[in-house]
């Protein structure tokens, strides 16, 4: 089984808002410690990034579209712009994918209950084994969940339904 590590979203803009994303650090600092780990045994890394359209927090071209420093992209890995909540709707994702000989996908990042949960949902849905980092994902409080709630409930949902094998950084297998 050929594994890849699907960063998500992970950029400047969801760091520097008024609400800090829950764990934001340490999410980066655990997202980055697997980027070490994947790119050291020659795994695949490919980064997510969304376009939120002009006036949004991720407008193209704008310091807060780009990727984190702390979890940034190095020398070839790839970087699939995307403009809805699934990295895998009008993208070559799935076809850059497979032209890897990818199997499986760790998928890290960020908002949980958006592009997380959908980039999980379309990768099971064509076939791919999913490992969620349960720890390497984040989101915000909303009005009627705290993150944490929204995380705990995703990472629950997600696998009790099948869709997925969680997995916390430390122990992710590559």
């Amino acid at each position: 089984m050929t594994t890849a590590l699907l960063v998500i979203d992970l950029q400047r803009g969801m760091f520097e808002g008024e609400q800090p994303p829950l764990e934001g650090d340490g999410v980066l600092a655990r997202v980055a410690a697997l980027l070490e780990r994947a790119r050291e045994r020659g795994v695949p890394v490919l980064h997510v990034r969304h376009d939120g359209g002009t006036g949004d927090i991720l407008e193209r071209g704008t310091p807060g579209w780009e990727i984190h420093p702390d979890v940034a992209p190095r020398g070839a890995e790839p970087v699939v712009d995307k403009s809805r909540s699934s990295a895998f709707h009008d993208t070559d994702l799935d076809q850059r994918l497979r032209a890897l000989g990818v199997t499986r996908l760790v998928v890290a990042g960020m908002q949980t209950e958006f592009c997380v949960d959908s980039a999980c949902r379309a990768a099971h849905g064509l076939g791919y084994a999913v490992t969620i980092v349960s720890d390497g994902h984040t989101t915000f409080d909303t009005p009627d969940l705290t993150a944490a709630q929204v995380i705990a409930h995703h990472n629950r949902v997600l696998q009790r339904g099948g869709l997925v094998e969680p997995a916390e950084a430390a122990a992710v297998e590559f």
